[in-house]
């Protein structure tokens, strides 16, 4: 179970992260060790969220059979591999009651495809610190584990966002972070107030409805819902009983305040200090319980001191197109802290990077990028004639679970070879496709603007020259029609030509 020594990669992370890039690595023939605090599969779905439920939903029954590239358009929450056995593994393992998963259930899928996949993870190693070697080879991360130490020339870091985060302000020691919350019957009668109007503040909110006497919601801004801005952005339908309790009256209150301090008054009751930003007043609310959903960091240990620049509250890892450290080369990053590549956010739209369905197609274009750029790997890229490329692109923009699920952030690259063909070079982010410049090409993506619209875009460069071609929306997502066919072609032919 990979010994301490030294490896080609070494993958930090057994959550869902972690898993997809190391099955992705072993794909493409990558040598490397993978090591884990935890004493098993699961990340941070081995603790939360708290209150059960996913935001992420599999369907047991969809216009696609299980184990298809097309399932995983209904099924957000499997890992993807060419093993038919490790395939759409969540379906069969939910009890029919809800199409979003339980975390048990959730946690029993990373399980499962650990163990089908038969990935080889150390478990039980804690990561401690990390120093620089340079070798004559190139230079080289040690890592110091509980273990012993590990030694790599890429070092990919899949562990999470998952590191509390509390404001600094007078009276936070008598508040609990979201981390430490104890089970929901210890609220009973309680009045709670919870810092942050977030998912995770919704989360809990949602928990405690059935036992709390009182709930009180607060932070600066308004509440933004993710059914008025069409996008994952915003607080979940599935969180929005307690939203409608508040505006019906039901014992919940939604303010927008800046929390000032929190004062003890000796005999277990807090009084909260807010300023409403709304409007000039300022209130002081008495509960029993103050929670914190304020959100998580990265856990990256001593990386930022070695040289790993990060931003952000969530001190996310700064990153290029593809997921490597801007700062630290060789480091690079899988799973949820690949949102800190944020890539071209058209009309403000974000990537589901921070999400299982959109962050396991990271991890297999980074498994695939690292091959390539690091180990000298070959890459399949097989030339196809015009028509070929008008019948790939309008199939691929209508099936492809890909530029479905990262919407304006992966895409589909075809380069002009020379020969009256186009060279297919693959899945590629976006911002780099449209940047690198280079020979005539089609990159291809699906996009969306906040209007409830998913539409492809084809971005065109010939002669030096880049041009936007948007097809129109179809409802059914269809865009192998006569219409998209004929616009597809006349913008390939511009190419050819």
């Amino acid at each position: 179970m990979h010994a301490p020594g030294s490896y080609p990669v070494i993958v930090i992370g057994s959550g869902p992260g972690g898993l997809q890039v190391s099955s992705s690595l072993r794909q493409h023939g990558v040598a490397h060790a993978v090591i884990s605090a935890d004493p098993a599969p699961g990340g941070m779905f081995r603790r939360w969220p708290h209150f059960q439920r996913l935001l992420s939903w599999t369907k047991p029954y969809a216009l696609a059979e299980p184990g298809s590239p097309a399932y995983e358009r209904y099924d957000w929450n499997s890992l993807l591999t060419d093993d038919t056995r490790a395939q759409s593994l969540q379906r069969g393992l939910m009890d029919g009651t809800s199409s979003f998963p339980t975390r048990a259930e959730m946690e029993a899928n990373l399980v499962a495809f650990a163990d089908r996949s038969g990935l080889d993870i150390r478990y039980g190693c804690t990561w401690r610190s990390t120093r620089l070697v340079d070798e004559a080879d190139g230079t080289r991360f040690v890592l110091d584990t509980t273990d012993g130490e590990y030694r790599c020339a890429v070092l990919v870091v899949a562990a999470g966002v998952a590191e509390p985060w509390m404001p600094t302000m007078p009276g936070m020691e008598h508040v609990r972070h979201y981390g430490q919350v104890r089970p929901a019957e210890a609220y009973a009668g309680k009045r709670v107030f919870i810092i942050g109007k977030q998912n995770s503040g919704f989360e809990l909110a949602t928990g405690l409805l059935p036992w709390a006497s009182q709930l009180v919601l607060a932070s600066p801004s308004p509440t933004t819902l993710s059914v008025t801005t069409r996008t994952l952005a915003g607080v979940r339908a599935r969180y929005l009983q307690p939203y409608e309790d508040a505006v019906l009256g039901g014992g919940v209150t939604i303010l927008d305040a800046a929390i000032d301090r929190v004062e003890s008054s000796g005999d277990g009751a807090l009084t909260v200090h807010v300023q409403r930003t709304d409007r000039e007043a300022s209130l002081a609310i008495e509960v029993d319980e103050v929670i914190a959903a304020t959100g998580f960091t990265a856990p990256l240990q001593d990386l930022p001191s070695l040289g790993c620049a990060v931003a952000g509250q969530s001190r996310l890892p700064v990153q290029t197109d593809w997921w490597e450290s801007a700062s630290l080369p060789g480091l690079f990053f899988a799973g949820t802290i690949g949102q800190g590549a944020r890539g071209l956010r058209r009309h403000g739209v974000p990537s589901n990077s921070g999400a299982v369905h959109g962050a396991r197609y990271n991890a297999q274009v980074l498994a695939g990028y690292i091959a390539r750029t690091r180990f000298g790997a070959a890459e399949d890229r097989p030339v196809i004639s015009g028509a070929a490329a008008v019948e790939q692109m309008s199939r691929e923009l209508t099936e492809s679970p890909v530029l479905f699920h990262q919407r304006g952030y992966l895409a589909r690259v075809l380069t002009a070879d020379g020969s009256g063909g186009l060279r297919d070079d693959g899945i590629q982010p976006l911002a780099h496709a449209l940047d690198a410049g280079g020979a005539d090409s089609l990159t291809v993506t699906l996009e969306a603007d906040g209007s409830g619209a998913i539409y492809p875009v084809l971005y065109a460069r010939a002669g030096g020259t880049t041009t936007e071609h948007i097809l129109e929306p179809d409802l059914m997502l269809r865009y192998d029609g006569p219409d998209a066919r004929r616009r597809i072609t006349e913008v390939v032919s511009s190419i050819l030509a």
